[in-house]
């Protein structure tokens, strides 16, 4: 699928970005191209690669032109590109608005002006049952890719997404705030040890996106199966793996915070199709006659549940560790902690 081909990825300077192109660089891909508004990481991702398939365009989502600099030639697109904070989308929530809905109809447009053939837009399980700007905001990017999805003939681009829970350990997760109190021999805080949240690592996620390129049809948003844990477990779990005697302080749930997360509502569990390790959700094939629709309903909602990080897997401690484990991230980290410790006695 992918031989001789261009891939770009938006925000592929990111975290999810950067592990979709260490997965793409080793194949027989032609070229894979990093869009990004970051001149400082595409510099280190540049020297540290050294990779003749690699390429970097520096520009904004925001901005159309940008991003018709870019899509010359392009196959396949990963749209990763996104303001994803919960706390600074509160506070600048047209920000949001402008990257995540604004940005990502920019980029659908541009993808079909070219003839693009696939793209997968990135989403979060913040979409689902949102109560901050950044969970809106990603709804609607959703709204969007589905609805655009419906009006482009998936001969010429073919549009679908994924929505994935939390990665563990990327660039602004609470593992390294906790492996960072570790050090500093502050208390570990969390919100509310009862709060439950997905975990999957970054191969785990590379792999969802690999499926939606493979088996994506226009409009289907695909979701990863995912175990999950409690906040509580989880940064005993860090305490353990340190042997770390740092005291855990609950400072109370922060604004925007769900108690738990979901990577699939009634109504899309209900409508969801399960394919083995992932569920396929289709898109609303409904038109703008709901009459049809109104004089019956959906009996199978009454009893359908949410797929929520309650209802999952819930791991224990001893097996968030062995998943911790798994992260170059906490074998670097914890090799580093382990020096230290013998220096220091």
């Amino acid at each position: 699928m992918f031989k001789n081909a261009t891939l770009l990825i938006t925000g592929g300077t990111g975290s999810f970005g950067h592990a979709v192109m260490k997965r793409f660089l080793g194949t027989d891909i032609k070229e894979i191209r990093i869009f990004s508004r970051d001149e400082k990481k595409q510099d280190d991702m540049r020297k540290k690669y050294n990779s003749e398939k690699l390429k970097f365009y520096l520009g904004d989502v925001r901005q159309m032109d940008s991003l018709r600099n870019a899509m010359h030639g392009v196959d396949y697109i990963f749209h990763a590109a996104a303001l994803k904070q919960v706390p600074s989308c509160e506070f600048f929530p047209l920000e949001a608005v402008k990257t995540n809905i604004l940005g990502t109809e920019n980029v659908l447009n541009a993808a079909i002006e070219h003839n693009v053939k696939k793209v997968i837009c990135l989403s979060t399980d913040k979409a689902a049952y949102p109560i901050n700007a950044m969970g809106i905001s990603k709804a609607m990017m959703e709204k969007v890719f589905v609805a655009k999805a419906k009006t482009v003939s998936a001969d010429r681009t073919l549009i679908c997404g994924t929505r994935y829970g939390n990665v563990i350990a990327s660039r602004g997760s609470v593992i390294p705030l906790f492996i960072e109190q570790i050090k500093s021999g502050k208390p570990l805080t969390i919100t509310n040890p009862h709060m439950t949240r997905f975990l999957m690592n970054l191969e785990e996620a590379v792999e969802l996106v690999m499926f939606a390129f493979e088996h994506g049809e226009p409009g289907d948003i695909m979701v990863q199966k995912s175990p999950a844990c409690t906040i509580h477990n989880l940064a005993m779990a860090v305490k353990e793996l340190f042997n770390a005697a740092n005291e855990i302080k609950i400072i109370g749930t922060r604004h925007g915070e769900k108690r738990c997360e979901t990577l699939l509502t009634k109504e899309e569990y209900a409508a969801s199709k399960d394919a083995g390790r992932f569920y396929i959700i289709p898109p609303d094939q409904r038109n703008l006659n709901y009459k049809e629709y109104v004089d019956e309903g959906d009996p199978e909602l009454t009893i359908m549940e949410e797929y929520n990080s309650d209802n999952t897997q819930l791991l224990t401690i001893e097996e968030v560790k062995q998943k911790l484990l798994q992260l170059p991230y906490i074998q670097q980290e914890l090799w580093q902690w382990n020096r230290h410790v013998q220096v220091m006695n």
